[in-house]
Parts: structure tokens; sequence; C-alpha cells
């Protein structure tokens, strides 16, 4: 029944999905010239709040659940799985108080209204996958950010979308580029439920009534701890609330 219902929701969603970010890219446009950071990040949280709720066109639930108590004047590295393109928008929404800035591939930063814009001129870190060094040197580039403004970086250790829902390794590389930049960064888990089953059927049809959960779990000291020590607690944190 969810796919069934998905052929007739999904034009829906899409045209509000593409509408959202169409209306929004000169928006970003004119904070961002002509007021600067504090103003685009401020369209940027709305343009993501309609993102986040044009998943209720698909009958999808959102739910965010933080019951941790997050500073806000110390870098994070929020460190979360990732199962498809969805679990974006809630996070920077859901997140906004922290200022979370993403690692992307490079080639995101053309051609997607509103979406390439703010990886372009949002402050986060865009990497060619192919270029090591410029990987690197982009990274540590965000790490000097985070430490100037107390900014907090979002990564998905598993290097990829999870299409099944099922975690994979985490990798360490990223992780431990930003703790040899912000070695005060607290360490955050963050574990995404359902996601992956919006799209389990591929871009079209999306699948109806999903119930798409975002939870912030305990956050990891990771003073006298190496990032490999760190990375393997936050996975088998974000295990364990996946129930793998």
């Amino acid at each position: 029944m969810n796919k069934f219902l998905g052929y007739i929701f999904s034009p829906l969603f899409y045209l509000f999905f593409a509408l959202t970010l169409i209306i929004f890219q000169p928006i970003q446009w004119v904070c961002y010239r002509l007021f600067g950071y504090q103003a685009h990040k401020a369209s940027v949280d709305c343009l993501n709040f309609f993102l986040t709720y044009c998943d209720l066109f698909m009958g999808s639930s959102v739910t965010f659940i933080n019951e941790q108590d997050i500073p806000l004047d110390q870098p994070k590295i929020f460190i979360a799985n990732h199962q498809s393109m969805y679990d974006i928008p809630g996070l920077i929404w859901f997140l906004r108080k922290h200022h979370v800035k993403f690692i992307s591939k490079i080639e995101l930063t053309k051609g997607i209204p509103s979406i390439s814009f703010n990886l372009k001129y949002g402050g986060g870190a865009n990497i060619d996958r192919k270029d090591s060094k410029q990987a690197v040197g982009e990274i540590i580039h965000l790490g000097n950010r985070m430490k100037q403004n107390n900014w907090s970086a979002m990564i998905f250790p598993e290097g990829t979308r999870s299409k099944d829902g099922n975690l994979k390794p985490f990798h360490v590389g990223g992780i431990a580029t930003l703790l040899k930049k912000v070695p005060n960064a607290l360490i955050v888990p963050v574990a995404i439920e359902n996601s992956w089953k919006m799209v389990q059927y591929g871009t079209f049809p999306l699948s109806f009534g999903e119930r798409i959960r975002w939870t912030v779990l305990k956050p990891i000291d990771s003073t006298g701890k190496n990032p490999e020590e760190v990375t393997q607690e936050a996975e088998k944190a974000i295990r364990q609330k996946l129930g793998q």
C-alpha cells in the first residue's frame, strides 16, 4: 500500500520540494550578498524547515529527539549514519543553533538550486574525492572555522548512503583530521532511522507513510582517546540505537 500511495503523492512531494529550492535560491543570494553570514544562515535554516516538512506530503512523520545537554560555546563534531538525502534537511533545521557544517562532494556545488549555493558559501568543506590533498586541505580549513566561530561539523563516516538501513563500518579519516585541528571538539553521535525507506523503491515512487526519526545520543568525551577509539564508540552507540 505504501508503494501504491507513493505513486499518487510523490509528484506532489517533488513539486513542493522543487519549488522550495527554486524560491530560496534568490532569497539566499540576497541574504548573503547584502547582509552577510547571519542573514544567509537564517535563510538556510528556513529553507531546511520547509524541505524537512515536505515529508508530510508523503504521509511521513518527522521526529527529532534530543535529550542531551549540548553546549553552544564549544565546537562539536556530529557523527551520524546516512540513509538518504532526506537525512540532511532535518539535521540542518533541528541542529540549527549549533551552526552545523557538512563535508560534501565538490560536484554538489554546481547545478542544484539553493543547495549548491549553500554548499559553496555556507562555510562547509567541499571535497574532491579524487584529490586527497585537496580533500584534507578543505577539512583543515573547516576545522579552523570551527575553532574561530564555535561552529560544528557533521560527518557521515560510512562514506556512502546505506540503501537498506544496515550500518556500514565507520571510517576514521575525516574525524581524525578534524580532531587534530579542533582537539576540544565534543563528539556527538546521531542515529537516523527509516529515511532509507522513503527511497526503497528508488526515486519514484517514494514510499508513503514512513516514520523518519533523528536521535541525538550521549556525547563522547574524546579526552585521552585517539580518533579510532572515538569513532568506534560513536559507531557502537549508533548501532545500539538502531538495534544492530
